[in-house]
């Protein structure tokens, strides 16, 4: 049995939708309000593991945690520009 592993259209679709399903949180994330990171990054890897079917790896864990950061920053970056 092979492992389903996490690919490159599954983690941009599960942070795509992570931001733009949680505006509340991102405005929160955004206004460096407590809790909003912790929030974002377990519904992000929740979506990530339904989608894979199986337990994230740490590794796993770490690039969409990255990858998550990755794009709210960009959104605080455009926010200010």
């Amino acid at each position: 049995m092979t492992e389903n592993n996490l690919t490159e259209h599954q983690l941009r679709h599960v942070i795509d939708l992570t931001v733009e399903s949680n505006p509340t949180v991102v405005g929160d994330w955004l206004a460096d309000r407590p809790g909003s990171w912790g929030f974002l990054a377990g519904k992000a890897v929740m979506a990530c593991r339904k989608s894979v079917g199986r337990m994230l790896t740490d590794h796993e864990r770490r690039i969409v945690w990255h990858e998550l950061w990755g794009a709210l920053s960009k959104l605080k970056q455009d926010s200010t520009c």
